[in-house]
């Protein structure tokens, strides 16, 4: 492939593991990870609501990885309550589950970073070793790849497993018990999944530039061939 076209790859993908370190660093920090909607089941019960009143004891709840909302709701309206994962949360949470997503999202912005960088190192130099040419591109767009598939798959746990909606719902209730009405994964959480799509994709891009296309020979080299036969 000519050398024109393999600058405009990596530039490509340079550019989108850019945007995918920035995406994730941006999703990171906000409460945008899980809306959803609790039930005071408590309430409920005591006046035997059903149908329109129903909606009276739903609340609503949304957070991140470091912080969040919830609107309590009892049938007296709503009262909003702003809470912290660190530290007021630590001891209803699994803690270690909700670590390990903050440590892999850190560790998938780095190496976005990273892969970033040696793309336009490829693209704009020459690669004179292994880490800066296709397999160090591979290795670090599947470091990254991986590193989302891990943090949505332990974030999912963490929400749908340990019931962490709930749990955050009930946190410093003596009185009412809350239940999930409903919850769904919000934009950051997409977020990260669109950048584990992004650096497989940079994967095809890699393996796509290192075909070699008929048309991209030059068009005098048979002629010098044959010219060199002559001599001979």
């Amino acid at each position: 492939m000519p050398a024109r076209q393999k600058k405009l790859i990596f530039c490509t993908a340079g550019l989108l593991s850019l945007a995918c370190a920035l995406g994730a660093a941006a999703a990171v920090g906000t409460q945008l990870w899980v809306r959803g909607s609790v039930l005071c089941s408590t309430g409920a019960l005591l006046v035997n609501a059903s149908g329109p009143e129903l909606h009276k004891f739903i609340g609503d709840i949304q957070y991140g990885l470091f912080s969040g909302q919830r609107v309590r709701q009892c049938g007296l309206g709503g009262r909003p309550f702003q809470f912290s994962f660190f530290p007021d949360l630590l001891r209803i949470i699994p803690a270690s589950i909700h670590v390990s997503v903050i440590l892999f999202c850190t560790v998938l912005i780095v190496f976005a970073l990273v892969a970033a960088g040696f793309f336009m190192l490829n693209a704009f130099g020459n690669p004179y070793e292994t880490l800066h040419g296709p397999v160090g591109l591979y290795l670090w767009s599947f470091i990254s790849c991986s590193c989302g598939c891990l943090i949505m798959i332990l974030f999912s746990s963490e929400v749908k497993i340990h019931h962490l909606s709930e749990k955050i719902a009930n946190f410093k209730e003596g009185t009412f018990t809350f239940k999930t009405h409903s919850e769904q994964f919000a934009n950051s959480f997409w977020t990260i999944l669109v950048c584990s799509l992004v650096h497989f994709l940079n994967a095809l891009l890699i393996r796509f530039a290192g075909f070699e296309f008929p048309f991209s020979k030059s068009k005098d080299s048979g002629t010098i061939t044959g010219a060199v036969d002559l001599m001979y």
